[in-house]
């Protein structure tokens, strides 16, 4: 199970976008060198969806007072956005077709905003990618606040 944040930065989750970017790269070349045997490796890649993952994901062990402000302010961000995500059910349903199809492909993307961020990410120039993603995480707001 990947994410949409294989695909693109998240700016203050680091680490959780390091690991799913690993699952991409993992999943694409385990997909190489099975293949010859007849076996197909598929990365499902969600955005937000309707779960308690954020109320489930560990605290960190030692959290930097410096960034506080911004830990509050992308936590009721991502709250909101897991809040307004898509049914778990939009999920499944693209598992069962990758598990299904007769010729699967190496990425689905799972609801439409990951359809969207997915698209944007292969085609649309990086600047442009890069710009909606700290408007999106109103980081330049936060910035301003930070410093």
């Amino acid at each position: 199970m990947g994410s949409v944040l294989g695909l693109i930065p998240a700016p203050y989750m680091a680490t959780y976008a390091a690991s799913k970017h690993a699952i991409e790269g993992y999943s694409e070349s385990l997909d190489h060198e099975l293949r010859t045997r007849g076996i197909r490796v598929s990365v499902i890649e969600p955005a937000y969806t309707r779960t308690n993952f954020e109320a489930n994901a560990p605290a960190l062990d030692s959290p930097l007072e410096e960034y506080a402000v911004a830990r509050k302010a992308l936590a009721k961000l991502v709250k909101a956005a897991v809040e307004g995500g898509d049914d778990p059910k939009v999920v499944a349903q693209v598992v069962l077709k990758a598990a299904t199809a007769k010729h699967p492909k190496v990425r689905y993307a799972a609801g439409k905003l990951a359809c969207r961020l997915s698209f944007l990410r292969r085609f649309a120039p990086a600047a442009l990618v890069d710009k909606g993603i700290r408007q999106e995480m109103k980081l330049d707001a936060l910035d301003t606040i930070l410093n």
